[in-house]
């Protein structure tokens, strides 16, 4: 063995396949102590029962193999620290990130261990391809996808990495507990690597192959909803593109799997990326009015956005088709600044990233990586398009189960008003 003993300080990797800190410290180590600290920094809001399950299923498959999860609150720097000194640790292996929070949190850590004479490592493994590792001529980063793309899909992978045979977990370590799930769950989704890696093997089966035709179809599931397990990294992003690469269907699924990848590249470069216009535009933003809370509130009287809005409060999760027409209304309609629209989704949505939620943010107000920054995505054509029949707008607005469908979307043009629902906002009543 190299060193003696290894904290695994997880963050946003919570699994045991291909994780290269984890797999690193099980084959260099005698002694590895995977470590969990509820930070108070961090509020998990609504996705605190998709955490608290992801955990205790952590704690299941690292128990498994002879190891625990070890689970701590407070500052993770100040528990990193303090646990390396009860157990006597050598080493901290942590995997590296590319918010402002995470980064602060890694420059904190990195002196507090040199000045306890700690060996820090960081990782890939949140990304497909690290986010430092490509760069165009003359730039520190991406700032059109395409280009990107085309380097990333030439980019060389690393080998994936097995789950390990063995977690070594020193003796005497009260172990300490996750935190408890609500009894009523939120959201559609069980938390945790076993349910994310169930969801995985079932769509390259049965929902891969039809991806790239039928995954802007509202009205129906032809989306993989792997989207919260990657969030948490129940899933490694490189296990699934290099699973789903080969098949029917995979080179589009990878392409948006590309986009998480762009958009962390972004934010590293670019870490105000959720408070700073990218790209500033000359927009006379409207602040948290009434506009913004019937939004919300799938209120606004434009049917497939109320649907989409309504989704999100239920599930947690929103389609992508759908987010895009949402922020579009918000954004370049009311006119409603892109903050408020992205507080709202990283509220509520359980796979909230802060690179992918604030860059597809940026990206549909104009002021982010869009090469087209006056782009208005008109809900009605959306909507006549991506759910033609008004099936995914009757599942999430109720009011609107007995219109038919050729005025589903235009409830406004019926002879009388639909009871309890409203006339829309943003001058949409006017075609």
């Amino acid at each position: 063995m190299d060193v003696d003993t290894v904290i695994v300080l997880l963050t946003r990797d919570l699994r045991v396949h291909d994780h290269p800190a984890l797999a690193e410290a099980c084959a260099r180590a005698r002694w590895v102590v995977p470590l969990f600290v509820l930070d108070p920094g961090i509020d998990p809001r609504h996705r605190r029962g998709f955490l608290a399950e992801t955990l205790r299923d952590l704690r299941s498959s690292l128990r498994d193999r002879g190891g625990d999860l070890i689970v701590r609150a407070g500052d993770p720097v100040t528990e990193t620290v303090r646990l390396a000194g009860r157990i006597h640790a050598t080493a901290v292996f942590t995997s590296a990130d590319v918010s402002a929070y995470a980064r602060r949190r890694e420059r904190r850590l990195a002196e507090a261990c040199a000045a306890h004479r700690l060996l820090l490592r960081l990782f890939p493994g949140v990304t497909v391809v690290p986010p430092d590792a490509l760069r165009p001529v003359g730039g520190d980063h991406y700032r059109v996808f395409t280009p990107y793309w085309r380097a990333w899909s030439a980019m060389p992978r690393r080998p994936l990495l097995p789950p390990p045979d063995l977690v070594r977990l020193p003796p005497s370590i009260e172990p300490g507990e996750p935190p408890e799930a609500p009894t009523l769950p939120y959201g559609a989704l069980p938390g945790g690597e076993t349910a994310a890696r169930w969801r995985l093997e079932h769509w390259l089966a049965l929902g891969l192959a039809g991806y790239a035709e039928h995954h802007d179809d509202l009205s129906c599931a032809r989306t993989s909803m792997l989207s919260p397990y990657l969030r948490f990294g129940c899933l490694s992003p490189a296990e699934v593109v290099a699973r789903a690469a080969d098949r029917p269907g995979g080179e589009a699924f990878t392409r948006q799997l590309c986009w998480r990848d762009f958009y962390h590249q972004v934010t590293l470069a670019f870490p105000d990326l959720p408070r700073r216009d990218y790209r500033s535009r000359d927009v006379d933003w409207t602040g948290d009015g009434e506009a913004a809370q019937a939004w919300r509130a799938g209120m606004t009287g434009v049917p497939i956005v109320d649907a989409g809005m309504r989704q999100l409060a239920a599930e947690g999760w929103m389609h992508n088709r759908a987010r895009l027409i949402t922020g579009s209304y918000l954004t370049k309609r009311l006119k409603v600044h892109w903050r408020i629209g992205g507080e709202h989704f990283a509220d509520l949505l359980l796979d909230a990233d802060i690179a992918d939620n604030w860059g597809n943010w940026q990206w549909v107000a104009g002021t982010g990586n869009d090469t087209r920054p006056n782009r208005m995505l008109n809900p009605i054509r959306q909507a006549k398009k991506f759910d033609p029949t008004g099936d995914y707008v009757r599942r999430y607005v109720p009011e609107l189960a007995d219109v038919p469908a050729e005025a589903i979307h235009e409830p406004w043009r019926l002879p009388t008003a639909v009871p309890g629902y409203p006339a829309p906002i943003g001058g949409l009543d006017n075609g």
